[in-house]
């Protein structure tokens, strides 16, 4: 599908009125890129309730209108832009199509073309399996730790094998990327914090201090392989997570850019998805990645 950035629309959906998007001025026409494509999982998506569009992929795969793709591609002002983020994507969906409510997204990689020059791509998390983790963390007491009790085993960290294993699937996403599009210039983005590292903030999000703990140093474990693939690849890494300090789910509205276990958002105010970005934490992607690409 392709899309005319001279505007914007809006839909919501269950996972109307015309708004600018936040957090990045749209830019005059200018030289620069002409066929933008953004890949990626529900960070990339910035998975959303209140802002949710078909516009691009099913309603199932919860795209913001205020998603950084979107903003990047208004920014930019490019000709051409088609957005396959879809939240639960997994590298193995950029070859393969994926299930999700009100509909099928397409193989992730069937939008690009040999003609694509701009290229975001954000995945990992899934293939990690530490999105569906944060969940199985929930916990009523406080003294409990169920994701340490349960991924850490004979000094075995499970979910630090399952990074590993995650990163040859990365490259091997960059690769497909580059055999099918190889004029473009390719951004990979990493995961910005979610989560922080040290106690958490019981009962506010209801994980134990030990637990928040581990899940704010697997984030980073994973960005740390991110930037692997980006220096061994030689894409250029948009490192989100550096500047997002003190933004974390923990913090009040209007400071957290990522929203916690309660899944209402007070940006914009709605139903939210929890421990996803909120549209803060998308201006802040979206300003990440300008910020590379020198605008």
């Amino acid at each position: 599908m392709v899309r005319k950035t001279s505007r914007v629309v809006i839909a919501c959906a269950a996972m109307g009125v015309v708004l600018p998007v936040g957090g990045a001025p749209v830019a005059s026409a200018a030289p620069g890129f002409s066929e933008y494509v953004a890949l990626g999982d529900s960070w990339a998506a910035d998975a959303s309730l209140t802002q949710a569009t078909g516009e691009f992929a099913p309603l199932g795969c919860a795209q913001s209108r205020g998603s950084y793709a979107k903003q990047v591609a208004a920014a930019l002002a490019v000709p051409v832009f088609r957005d396959a983020t879809c939240g639960g994507a997994m590298t193995v969906n950029m070859t393969a199509p994926q299930q999700v409510p009100f509909g099928v997204n397409p193989p992730q990689f069937d939008r690009l073309s040999p003609s694509t020059d701009l290229v975001t791509l954000e995945i990992g998390g899934n293939d990690a399996k530490l999105a569906v983790t944060v969940q199985q963390c929930l916990t009523a007491d406080p003294a409990v730790s169920p994701c340490l009790n349960t991924f850490v085993t004979g000094g075995v960290d499970q979910m630090s094998v399952n990074i590993a294993a995650a990163e040859r699937r990365v490259t091997a996403s960059i690769d497909g990327i580059r055999q099918r599009a190889p004029r473009a210039r390719i951004l990979l983005l990493d995961y910005f914090e979610g989560v922080s590292t040290g106690p958490g903030c019981f009962p506010a999000v209801p994980i134990s201090d030990a637990d928040a703990d581990w899940l704010g140093r697997k984030l980073i474990e994973l960005n740390a392989m991110l930037a692997r693939v980006a220096q061994a690849t030689g894409v250029e890494l948009v490192d989100t997570y550096r500047t997002s300090s003190g933004h974390d789910g923990c913090q009040p509205p209007g400071t957290r850019w990522v929203e916690g276990l309660v899944p209402w958002s007070s940006n914009p105010p709605g139903p939210a998805v929890p421990f996803h970005p909120n549209q803060l934490g998308a201006d802040h992607q979206a300003r990440s990645v300008l910020a590379v690409l020198g605008r």
